[in-house]
């Protein structure tokens, strides 16, 4: 189903979208560039982003992300998997009675959770209803079933999930994806944080394909700098 953003006031959190012409909305074009070619022939078609703790603004990365993504052409579905305090259908305003959950319950069909976002073009599953045991639904077959038929119908499925350091909720997840990205938030995290959260990781045999530093402050002029001779 199509239900497009309020047509009064586009989320700030959307940069990529308001502003694409910012170097933050480059920085994530880079970041897209990165992911395509980081598989070699084997390409990333189920990307988890998770981080360390929360704060850290993974739903961001994951919402910017997926903006460009579509820009460039793909097919690109959101899939909030952070089924604790899920964020997604906040952003988007979209509503939130069916969503994942409900399909992990089998409530529903693919179709009835899919939601579209038309002014930024690509679709999005929301959490759905907040369950009393996320990681039970979450570790079931039929969560693993799921991400395979999405993986069939788009380019790429970005699922949003929550810090690795308080829940092993993610740790479930990255057994199902192609590739992990950690959204570490510079001056937030700590180092042994971090550490923490790429062992957690590695224990599970994850494929962390790379790490975002978030909210780094940089110098305007010197941003272009990287592409100077």
């Amino acid at each position: 189903m199509k239900i497009p953003l309020k047509s009064r006031k586009t989320p700030s959190k959307l940069i990529c979208h308001v502003n694409p012409k910012s170097p933050i909305s480059e920085a994530y074009r880079t970041l897209r560039t990165n992911i395509q070619f980081v598989g070699g022939p084997k390409k990333i078609h189920l990307l988890m982003i998770t981080s360390a703790v929360p704060g850290e603004g993974k739903t961001t990365t994951v919402t910017n992300l997926a903006i460009v993504m579509a820009q460039a052409g793909k097919r690109v579905v959101v899939v909030d998997g952070d089924l604790r305090k899920p964020a997604i259908h906040r952003i988007f305003r979209l509503p939130n009675h069916v969503g994942l959950t409900s399909l992990l319950r089998q409530e529903v069909q693919l179709s009835d959770a899919v939601q579209n976002i038309p002014l930024i073009g690509f679709d999005v599953v929301p959490s759905g209803p907040v369950p009393p045991n996320p990681t039970e639904l979450l570790s079931t077959e039929t969560m693993r079933e799921l991400l395979e038929r999405l993986k069939d119908q788009y380019d790429i499925v970005l699922l949003d999930t929550p810090p690795i350091l308080p829940v092993t909720d993610s740790q479930v997840l990255a057994a199902y994806v192609d590739g992990v990205l950690l959204v570490l938030q510079s001056g937030k995290v700590l180092i042994e944080q971090a550490k923490k959260a790429k062992a957690l990781l590695d224990h599970v045999g994850a494929n962390v394909i790379g790490s975002v530093l978030n909210n780094k402050k940089v110098d305007r002029d010197s941003y272009y700098d990287y592409s100077h001779d």
